[in-house]
């Protein structure tokens, strides 16, 4: 049955109407002006929801809507340049359900399920065609509205992995050669680092800068950029006679043309996926940015079969990653005071999903590294992961920016103590001592698990202690009476007499522990094993020279210095001294192994939960025996233990042949080893 247009509700005709000009205002701000407002995350969310209107009400489609074209009109300042053939997109896939309908409908279309993918990395880059006759590069340009983009030639020439004149032979009269133009994290930094010495804009992501500089009017600049070219496919099979999408790659890497890497044939959509997962955990090491995985259908005469839609071809889809960048508002600056009284700038934003994870906070680092972006409360600030982990703001949108915004200025008392702050080179430090954020911050390093594990002592219960008054430094914690916890908010007889328990449990430590808890500054827990096994002893250690520890690997003067400088320092001799009369007892290191064990000189790695022992044990246990533990998994790692759950750090270990032990196996290699000591 057909809707007439007065049966459409009022609010879904405005949407779509709303949904239109946003996504063309996008387009311009993103391929006009290379000056993006919101992340590719959120503007693919806007077509999404532009898609599933049009769907559903196919009267409101329009042939000016921005679902029946790719990009925008090109810019003014170059000449057009026609495709002869358009320049599709590709349909996005967010997850693995998206990613398998659109392998259930080719197999629908082609009722064949035996079908094979050419995966490829979706680089995050500009895409371009270049444009070959009898071997030599005649002109090249970018996407353009799909029909049309613009003839940048002159600027593509100056990249280096673009070859000028085809290689080989049997070179083809014809050759629209499509690719991407990058521009490789490393070159993205150095590009950034001087924009800002110049005092200029900075570049929002890698893709930003490479569409910024392959756009310039003057090609010396363009050369100047560090632009790379990765071709992806051609304009049409038969030009280049071959019908494979992976046999074509091949042969433009005969031509002369870099290809990347990483591209694989897999012979199912099963293989395909697990692909896509793989290079989704390789990413961040990668050395330029990567988006997503396109998965094409590898046979050239089943593409043809499958054809295209308005937009895209039917035989392709795009894996899209979580996005590592997103936009939000930046509500406030604030201050945390850390344990040695450093100053540490915090962005209090409004909540946002980056990677999988709401994020509402992020480091901003020092004073020097606000001005240097130009920070503001209220801007609108564009956000990522960092390595997938720690959120990082990468620039404010200065178009977005509110009038009444002022330059960030660091205030010069301590947010919790209101003591003068002291300048340390690029930091700011709270001086007092007593500063009760310092003291909070010392308690909870001292008690965690990689120093003394004191169960139960949480962040909440040292607020109450300090505010109390019932602790005034690190030696006090084994002063604590019952009857004092029990006044403490939420705690009871039993929880009381937990606490004072595993208070009591960690009298009983090794000197690594004892140093790493001591909050030594730069002195983190590698260094605190290399200086335990070095010295032997604390009384040892709080004697030592200067030259005496510059002679520990990892140790060099900075960190010997503050070494020197804390033990130096008579406040900190006290609290030692009452540590060791409440009953803090240090026992001494092992010697250093020197039989052979299974382990030794091994890289090791732990993924998922033990069951016979906790990590730290476990860590400590493969160390006794000679190994080395890092926490990822990569070519150099000799041997992955897997407890329960194991997670993705298994897939990776079992494609790049790490050997794999579980940990009944890992308990065996220990028995044994401890049976030769």
């Amino acid at each position: 049955m057909v809707i007439s247009m007065i049966e459409i509700p009022r609010n879904i005709r405005e949407r779509i109407i709303e949904l239109r000009r946003s996504i063309e205002r996008h387009n311009h701000l993103y391929y006009v002006l290379d000056s993006p407002e919101i992340s590719d995350g959120e503007y693919d969310a806007l077509m999404r929801e532009l898609l599933l209107v049009e769907d559903e009400y196919p009267e409101l489609k329009t042939k000016d809507s921005p679902t029946q074209r790719v990009g925008a009109p090109p810019l003014k300042e170059f000449p057009p340049m026609k495709h002869r053939l358009s320049l599709l997109s590709i349909d996005n896939a967010m997850d693995r359900d998206e990613v398998m309908s659109f392998h259930q409908r080719v197999v629908k279309w082609l009722d064949n399920d035996n079908i094979a993918y050419c995966c490829e990395p979706k680089f995050d880059g500009l895409a371009v065609e270049l444009v070959y006759e009898k071997g030599l590069l005649v002109r090249g340009g970018t996407r353009g509205d799909g029909s049309v983009g613009e003839d940048v030639t002159p600027n593509l020439k100056t990249i280096k992995s673009i070859p000028l004149r085809l290689m080989g032979t049997d070179i083809p009269e014809l050759l629209e050669v499509r690719g991407e133009v990058v521009m490789f994290k490393k070159a993205f930094d150095n590009l950034n680092k001087d924009r800002s010495e110049q005092e200029e804009a900075l570049f929002a992501n890698p893709r930003n800068a490479a569409a910024g500089s392959l756009r310039q009017l003057d090609s010396k600049i363009t050369a100047s950029r560090s632009l790379v070219f990765f071709a992806y496919g051609v304009s049409d099979a038969v030009s280049i006679r071959l019908d494979s999408q992976y046999a074509i790659l091949s042969r433009l890497n005969d031509l002369g043309f870099r290809i990347n890497p990483d591209i694989r044939l897999c012979r199912s959509m099963e293989e395909a996926w697990i692909f896509a997962q793989h290079m989704q955990e390789k990413r961040e090491g990668l050395p330029c940015e990567i988006d997503g995985v396109v998965l094409k259908v590898d046979s050239i005469p089943d593409q043809t079969l499958l054809g295209i839609k308005a937009r895209s071809p039917r035989w392709a889809v795009a894996y899209k990653f979580p996005p590592r960048q997103v936009t939000t508002v930046l509500k406030e600056i604030g201050l945390q005071v850390g344990r040695t009284g450093t100053i540490t700038p915090v962005a209090i934003l409004d909540p946002v999903k980056v990677g999988g994870v709401t994020v509402s906070r992020a480091t901003l680092h020092n004073e020097d590294e606000i001005l240097r972006k130009d920070l503001r409360e209220g801007d609108t600030v564009v956000v990522q992961r960092a390595g997938d982990v720690i959120p990082e703001i990468v620039c404010p949108v200065i178009t977005k920016r509110p009038q009444d915004t002022r330059p960030f200025v660091m205030p010069g008392q301590c947010p919790v103590c209101r003591s003068v702050l002291v300048k340390d080179g690029v930091q700011y430090r709270c001086a007092n001592i007593s500063c009760p954020a310092v003291i909070k911050g010392e308690i909870y390093h001292f008690a965690s698990k990689e120093a003394l594990n004191i169960d139960g002592l949480g962040r909440k219960i040292i607020d109450q202690l300090v505010e109390k008054n019932l602790i005034k430094d690190i030696s006090d914690l084994y002063t604590l009476t019952e009857e004092a916890l029990q006044g403490l908010d939420g705690f009871g007889e039993l929880s009381a007499s937990n606490l004072l328990s595993s208070i009591q449990s960690s009298r009983d430590t090794s000197l690594e522990r004892f140093i790493y808890a001591l909050g030594i500054p730069h002195v983190g827990s590698v260094a605190a094993r290399e200086l335990a096994n070095r010295f032997g002893s604390l009384d040892a250690l709080m004697k030592a020279r200067l030259d005496d520890l510059t002679g520990i690997p990892g140790i060099g003067m900075e960190i010997a210095r503050s070494i020197n400088d804390f033990f130096d320092t008579k406040e900190n001799g006290e609290v030692i001294d009452r540590l060791l009369k409440h009953g803090i007892r240090i026992s001494v290191p092992p010697e250093v192994i020197r039989h052979q064990s299974a382990l030794s000189n091994k890289s090791i790695c732990f993924s998922g939960t033990l069951t016979s022992m906790p990590r730290l044990e476990a860590r400590a246990s493969a160390e006794a025996l000679g190994a080395r533990v890092v926490d990822t998994v990569s070519k150099k790692l000799d041997i992955l233990v897997t407890g329960d759950e194991p997670g993705s750090k298994l897939g990776k270990a079992r494609t790049l042949g790490v050997q794999i032990l579980s940990e009944q196996e890992f308990l065996a290699i220990l028995q044994q080893g401890r049976q030769g000591l």
